[in-house]
């Protein structure tokens, strides 16, 4: 009988497992990945060599159906980055009047355009932002803390873009 028990243990379990994912294919539960975008050609407006750029081209080359051009006239669609502002503010200071805590801001503005000269999207500001605190006594930390939070704010900036362009429909 002790023989049987694990047996019968890892079956429900298994069982369990399989139910759990059946109900979540069911409810229509998929995880977020790259959606394809309307539009067989794009030309987007920044520089390759930027950060920005080199992550707008990463996420439109995973789409699977479009391709970046560097000719805007070839382009089914142009994507203006009006606007690209990192920026970093005084959030709060200490009694003695040094800072305590910064808030990092990424702005982008962008609009975009078909080959006739369309607003697809009219111009558009996404932002994000984020709090750290600061210490003195740790300057070389906290200047790499602050890059990697600008660098996780310019991912978040860009996969909400491409959301906007995969909502599009030309």
């Amino acid at each position: 009988m002790t023989t049987r028990s694990p047996v019968r243990r890892r079956l429900l379990s298994a069982f369990g497992a399989a139910a759990a994912t059946l109900t979540l294919a069911a409810c229509g539960f998929q995880l977020r990945g790259p959606r394809p975008l309307a539009f067989t050609t794009i030309h987007l407006g920044v520089s390759p060599y930027s950060s920005l750029g080199a992550a707008l081209r990463r996420q439109v080359h995973t789409s699977g159906t479009t391709e970046v051009v560097d000719d805007a006239a070839q382009a089914d669609v142009r994507l203006e980055v009006l606007r690209n502002e990192p920026g970093r503010e005084i959030l709060t200071l200490t009694g003695a009047g040094k800072v305590r805590e910064y808030q990092l801001r990424h702005l982008i503005t962008f609009r975009l355009i078909n080959r006739a000269g369309t607003e697809l999207i009219p111009p558009t500001s996404i932002a994000a932002t984020r709090e750290y605190t600061f210490d003195d006594a740790q300057v070389l930390a906290k200047q790499q803390e602050e890059a990697l939070l600008f660098r996780d704010m310019e991912a978040d900036l860009v996969q909400q873009l491409m959301r906007r362009l995969a909502a599009v429909r030309t």
